[in-house]
C-alpha cells in the first residue's frame, strides 16, 4: 500500500509537469493581436511580424525593419466543479459520495511577444527574430478546495526564442522559411498529499483519505524545436499557407520538497509513526526529473480578398497531442525510492481546431476584424482532472487596427467558451479524479504596437 500511496502522489506531482504540452489542451494560439482579432485565421495572410509564430514563411514579404511589440492578457477561467472528489465529504472516513460545488481561484497572465523581422533592399532573403509564451499555465484552487490532494497551485511559465530565415522565389510569388524554437520553462506545483490508508506501511480498513502532509515541486527545462513555413500567392487575391513546428522534448529536471504533518504522514517517508517526538513534522526532499514531448503542430490556410477591403481566412491546425501518452518521473532520494518506475497513462489524442476570420478595411488607416474557432480537445474522459479541466471550446473574437505606413496598433478581444464537460473519473484507491461536471470560461485581451522603419 505505502508503493501504491507513493505511485499516487508520483502521478500528481507529475502532472503539473505534464501540462507543459498542449489544438485545446493549454496551448496559447493567441500570439498577436491582429491575428486574434481574427480568432488566429492568419496562416495565410501572414502579413505582420507576428507571422514569425503563424507562418514563418511571410517575414518573406515584408519590407524593410519591422518591429511587433505586445501582451496578451488570460483571465483565467474561474473553473466550477459541480460533484463528487475523494476528498468530498468529511475526511477521513465519510469522503467520496458528498456532492459539492467548488470554484477556482481568478487570476490574471500576462503573455509578452516580441517580433522583429529585417528584409534587405534588392535581396530575396529575411530574417527575423520572435520571443513569446507558447504554453503558460496558472491554476489555483482554494487550500480547503476538494481538490486539495491534486492541485492547490500549479503554474508554467515558458520563454520561447525563434531565430528564423525565408527566401523568396519571386517569379513565382512563393516564401519558404525555416527556424528554430529554443524554449525554457519554469514549472512549479504545490498540493495537500493523503493516503487511503492511515497507516501505509502496515495497510489495514478502514480506507478513507488520511492527510500526510505538503508537497511542493519545482522544475526547470531548455530544449529544441524547429519550425517550417511555405507561403503562396498564386493570384493578386488568393494566397495558401502551411506551417510546421515540430515536437520538443522537455528535460525537466528539479526537486521535490515534502513535509509530513501527521503520523500517516511520517509513514509515506519511512518513519515509524510511533515516533512522534521530535519528528511530529518531518521534512523530507528530493532531486527528480522526466521527459515532456510537447506536440507538433500542422497549419493549412487558405486567403481570399474578394474586394480590396475584404479579407477571409480559414485555418485547419492539427495538433500532435498523441505524444503525450504517460509521464515518468525519477525521483533520486532515497526516501523516495518507491516513486519511482510507476508511469502514469495519460492518453491524450491527436486533435485539429478550425479557425475563420475576416478584416474589413473600413479606411486604408482603419480595419474591423472579426472571427470564430473550434477547438476538440486532446484531453480523454478517464484522465480530466482539476489541473486542466479541458474541453472543446468555442472562441469568438473581435479587434480593430488603425494606424499609418510607419506604425499601426491593433487590439483585440476574445471570449472563450469551454463546453461543460462530464467525468466520471473518481478513484477512492489512489484519491484521484472526480465524477460531475466542469464549467469554464476564459476571456483574453492583446494588443499590439508594430513599427516599420
Amino acid at each position: 500500500m505505502r508503493k501504491r500511496l507513493l505511485c499516487a502522489l508520483l502521478l500528481c506531482t507529475g502532472l503539473s509537469h505534464g501540462r507543459l504540452c498542449q489544438g485545446a489542451g493549454f496551448k496559447v494560439s493567441e500570439q498577436g493581436a491582429r491575428a486574434m482579432g481574427m480568432a488566429n485565421a492568419f496562416a495565410a495572410q501572414a502579413s505582420d511580424p507576428s507571422a514569425l509564430y503563424f507562418n514563418p514563411a511571410g517575414i518573406a514579404f515584408l519590407p524593410g525593419i519591422q518591429v511587433n511589440l505586445g501582451a496578451l492578457g488570460i483571465i483565467v477561467p474561474q473553473t466550477e466543479f459541480n460533484g463528487t472528489t475523494p476528498l468530498s465529504g468529511t475526511p477521513p472516513l465519510d469522503t467520496g459520495t458528498t456532492s459539492v460545488t467548488e470554484r477556482s481561484r481568478r487570476d490574471i497572465f500576462i503573455a509578452p511577444t516580441v517580433y522583429a523581422t529585417y528584409s534587405p533592399d534588392n535581396l530575396p532573403v529575411s530574417f527575423g527574430i520572435a520571443v513569446n509564451s507558447m504554453y503558460p499555465l496558472s491554476k489555483t484552487w482554494d487550500d480547503s478546495s476538494v481538490f486539495r490532494n491534486q492541485v492547490q497551485i500549479a503554474s508554467i511559465k515558458p520563454i520561447n526564442i525563434q531565430p528564423t530565415a525565408a527566401y523568396r522565389f519571386d517569379d513565382l510569388n512563393l516564401a519558404v522559411a525555416a527556424g528554430l524554437d529554443v524554449t525554457y520553462a519554469v514549472v512549479s506545483l504545490q498540493k495537500a498529499l493523503y493516503s487511503p490508508v492511515i497507516d501505509p506501511s502496515a495497510p489495514a480498513p478502514p480506507i478513507g483519505a488520511y492527510e500526510l502532509g505538503s508537497m511542493g515541486v519545482d522544475g526547470t527545462a531548455t530544449d529544441l524545436g524547429y519550425n517550417l513555413g511555405v507561403l503562396w500567392k498564386p493570384r493578386s487575391e488568393v494566397s495558401l499557407g502551411i506551417a510546421y513546428r515540430s515536437k520538443i522534448t522537455l528535460h525537466i529536471d528539479g526537486e521535490a520538497n515534502y513535509l509530513a504533518t501527521t503520523p500517516t504522514g511520517l509513514g509515506a517517508i519511512g518513519l515509524g509513526d510511533t515516533a512522534l517526538f521530535p519528528y511530529t513534522r518531518a521534512r523530507a526532499s528530493s532531486s527528480a526529473s522526466t521527459t515532456i514531448t510537447l506536440p507538433d503542430t500542422l497549419d493549412l490556410a487558405v486567403a481570399w480578398r474578394p474586394t480590396e477591403k475584404v479579407t477571409l481566412e480559414f485555418d485547419a491546425t492539427r495538433t500532435g497531442w498523441s505524444s503525450f501518452d504517460k509521464l515518468l518521473i525519477d525521483f533520486h532520494s532515497a526516501e523516495f525510492a518507491a516513486f519511482n518506475d510507476q508511469p502514469d497513462p495519460r492518453n491524450w489524442r491527436d486533435v485539429w481546431s478550425y479557425k475563420f476570420g475576416g478584416e474589413y478595411r473600413v479606411t486604408p488607416r482603419f480595419a474591423l476584424r472579426a472571427g470564430y474557432s473550434f477547438d476538440n480537445t486532446p484531453v480523454p474522459g478517464a484522465t480530466v482532472d482539476p489541473l486542466l479541466p479541458d474541453a472543446d471550446r468555442h472562441s469568438f473574437s473581435v479587434g480593430t487596427g488603425i494606424g499609418n505606413a510607419l506604425a499601426t496598433l491593433d487590439l483585440a478581444y476574445m471570449w472563450v467558451h469551454f463546453v461543460d464537460r462530464k467525468v466520471q473519473n473518481q478513484d477512492m484507491a489512489n484519491l484521484r479524479g472526480a465524477n460531475g461536471t466542469f464549467k469554464s470560461d476564459a476571456y483574453l485581451l492583446a494588443a499590439n504596437l508594430n513599427l516599420t522603419f
